[in-house]
């Protein structure tokens, strides 16, 4: 069967299984559609989980960066940031946060603090934080339908759309739960098959975690050696010891990343849908047992892709892939104009090298290197098939959960808590479908008309997420004596500071020409990046949110009774809405 009718078909039985799924898990009710019943199994929630973090920027991108940008070395600050950061959950958060009881994270902040103005700053900062990671999602599966469907990006994109529309409107974080459980069993097989494949084709070891570390077949040189000959021998640097990244700077982007995956949004709500406490620090455990499957597959995948790359464009040394016989994986990406050459001396054969002068390569995308891969491999076409849907898996299952936790804000924190709290269940019920239903035509309109600043997503969810919510849930769980004052300032400073610094060398929005300093490391403050500066952002929240409690009334002694409360690991009732 040839690859395309092969992808429709394999694709295609995946989105009548997503709803299938949302169509029998339809939610009956508020707690259905916020918090899943509450009765999610631990495992379940785990694996679910791991589904609603590993976004296209993880199953897509993140093997791309190892491989092209960061380097095997200096790409461990995205394994360490990323899987960190749900250890910081499973032990300082998540038990707390699901022993309160209720639905959303403004929510429990609005209590906390005893303040409407404090949930209303959440809900901005959850909103800003979500609708930018979710644009990167609609993105991904924009991308994937083009080039694996063949059809144009905005077609893709609505197809995408209608697929999220009928799970996440149905079946809110019911349906989005047993659809995610199902999304991440497709993107992990996706991601793994191929994998063992190609290591056993280098390596002869079915294990890719141990292949990347083994001998080629039939030599005695290892894998890593090979490549680092390979990129060194055209002007790389060695791809084992690059350090794209200072010192200062790996410290503070893992840390960055570790507090900014603590404070998503989309990512704290799952661990609301459990029964007790305990399991909220179980599921976190399980899910980062289903996470580190991919992510310790990912170094794997980036050196193995890298080396048959290389090894396409040089077949041999010093002979460069003739143009007309390149392969047709390449003329394949070719038409999406993520991957493009330029014969500049005329030869008739690409040349590949670090020289920016005489490379011939004029662009390879990071996020083509897994997607392209099984091809560049030759593998057979289920293998191909099988990654096209586990890309759209990993980017609708993210933005499902992303999508969720904006309506949750719209419905339940902004309408049902402080707009008109009198509303009755069923009312509510519907304006949470409706505020999802606008969301994804949001995020849709987003997609298909991309702002500026879509390329640093990434960077500002994180580093909003960092400098913002992550501080306040830290300081409302462990520090009894941050009033209400102090916790606003503390998360319109560490925003503030983190916008003014992203957009300061970035530009405003990420618009060209609108930064108002010279880019490069000499402008940077201590020597750290914009994408980096979330942690920094997280101080400042800290220093402000103390500094203003010290010169403010104590808050009121329920609160402080709230406290004490929530860190007794006993007594947890089910999750409430009010």
């Amino acid at each position: 069967m040839d690859l395309q009718t092969l992808t429709y078909i394999v694709v295609g039985f995946t989105f009548a299984l997503y709803i299938g799924i949302a169509i029998w898990a339809r939610a009956g009710s508020t707690k259905d559609f916020y918090v899943a019943g509450g009765g999610i199994n631990p495992i379940q929630n785990g694996m679910a989980t791991a589904a609603d973090w590993m976004s296209a920027a993880s199953f897509i991108s993140m093997a791309g960066l190892i491989a092209l940008s960061y380097g095997g070395y200096g790409g461990s600050v995205f394994l360490m940031g990323w899987t960190g950061g749900y250890v910081i959950l499973a032990m300082l958060l998540a038990p707390y946060l699901r022993k309160y009881g209720k639905f959303t994270v403004p929510e429990f902040i609005g209590d906390r603090f005893y303040s409407n103005s404090a949930r209303a700053v959440a809900v901005i900062c959850l909103i800003i934080c979500s609708v930018t990671y979710v644009i990167g999602q609609m993105k991904g599966v924009g991308v994937a339908f083009s080039r694996f469907l063949e059809v144009d990006y905005d077609t893709g994109l609505y197809v995408g759309m209608t697929i999220v529309f009928f799970y996440a409107v149905l079946g809110g974080m019911k349906g989005i739960t047993y659809t995610q459980i199902a999304q991440y069993c497709v993107l992990i097989l996706a991601y793994t098959i191929p994998a063992i494949f190609i290591s056993l084709q280098l390596t002869g070891n079915p294990l890719p975690q141990l292949g990347l570390g083994s001998t080629l077949v039939g030599t005695d040189v290892y894998l890593l050696d090979k490549l680092d000959m390979v990129v060194t021998d055209l002007g790389f640097k060695e791809y084992t010891t690059n350090v794209r990244l200072s010192g200062i700077n790996m410290f503070a982007y893992t840390l960055s990343l570790m507090i900014g995956t603590a404070g998503l949004p989309h990512v704290i709500i799952r661990f609301f849908t459990v029964p007790k406490v305990r399991d909220a620090r179980s599921s976190a455990g399980w899910a980062l047992v289903f996470i580190a499957i991919l992510y310790t597959t990912a170094p794997a995948v980036a050196g193995m892709a890298r080396l048959n790359l290389m090894q396409t464009l040089e077949p041999s040394p010093g002979q460069y892939l003739a143009i007309d016989e390149r392969p047709q994986w390449f003329k394949n990406w070719e038409k999406t104009g993520l991957l493009a050459y330029e014969d500049k001396n005329g030869d008739g054969r690409i040349q590949y090298s670090a020289d920016k002068e005489t490379n011939e390569m004029v662009k390879i995308d990071n996020d083509i290197m897994v997607l392209a891969n099984p091809e560049i491999a030759k593998l057979p076409n289920w293998v191909i098939a099988l990654v096209a849907a586990g890309g759209l898996a990993a980017a609708l299952s993210t933005a499902a959960g992303l999508l969720l936790a904006i309506s949750s804000a719209i419905s339940h924190d902004l309408l049902k808590g402080m707009l008109t709290p009198n509303i009755s269940e069923k009312a509510e019920l519907n304006a949470s479908r409706i505020a999802m239903a606008f969301a994804i035509a949001g995020a849709g309109y987003l997609g298909l008309n991309p702002p500026g600043f879509a390329a640093g997503t990434v960077a500002l969810a994180f580093g909003l997420a960092a400098s913002s919510i992550f501080p306040a849930l830290m300081m409302g769980i462990f520090s009894k004596g941050i009033t209400k004052e102090g916790a606003i300032a503390g998360m319109i400073g560490g925003i503030g500071v983190t916008l003014f610094y992203v957009f300061q060398h970035k530009g405003i929005m990420f618009i060209p020409g609108t930064a108002w300093v010279q880019p490069g490391g000499e402008n940077w403050f201590l020597g750290i990046e914009p994408n980096a500066f979330g942690c920094v952002g997280a101080i400042v929240n800290f220093v402000v949110a103390f500094a203003v409690s010290k010169v403010t009334a104590a808050p009121p002694e329920r609160v402080q009774e709230l406290v004490e409360h929530i860190r007794v690991p006993v007594g947890a009732g089910e999750a409430t809405g009010h």
